[in-house]
């Protein structure tokens, strides 16, 4: 279940500081070596927190992606394309 290595490097983000240096400086090589699939890598390295909450990515989870201004996502950024979404229905088959 790949949708689980996101929420994953997510919590990575918050708890592992080396991690967090990597997602900043290096995503292309952190994302690279995740169990993801091609349209989660390619939402991840976008900043699309919309289409991975759609997939399934926990909504909670994703917000560390701004805290740490990761992928250029900044508040603002983060809740324009998290609404752009809503009235949506993400995945829970997973």
């Amino acid at each position: 279940m790949s949708i689980y290595a996101v929420n994953r490097m997510c919590h990575n983000l918050m708890h592992d500081k080396n991690f967090r240096y990597a997602m900043q400086n290096y995503p292309e090589q952190v994302v690279a070596g995740l169990d993801l699939t091609e349209e989660e890598r390619a939402a991840v390295l976008a900043g699309d927190v919309g289409t991975l909450y759609l997939l399934g990515a926990n909504a909670f989870l994703l917000g560390y992606l701004t805290r740490f201004e990761v992928l250029g996502l900044t508040l603002p950024v983060y809740n324009a394309r998290m609404r752009a979404v809503d009235g949506m229905t993400p995945r829970t088959d997973l």
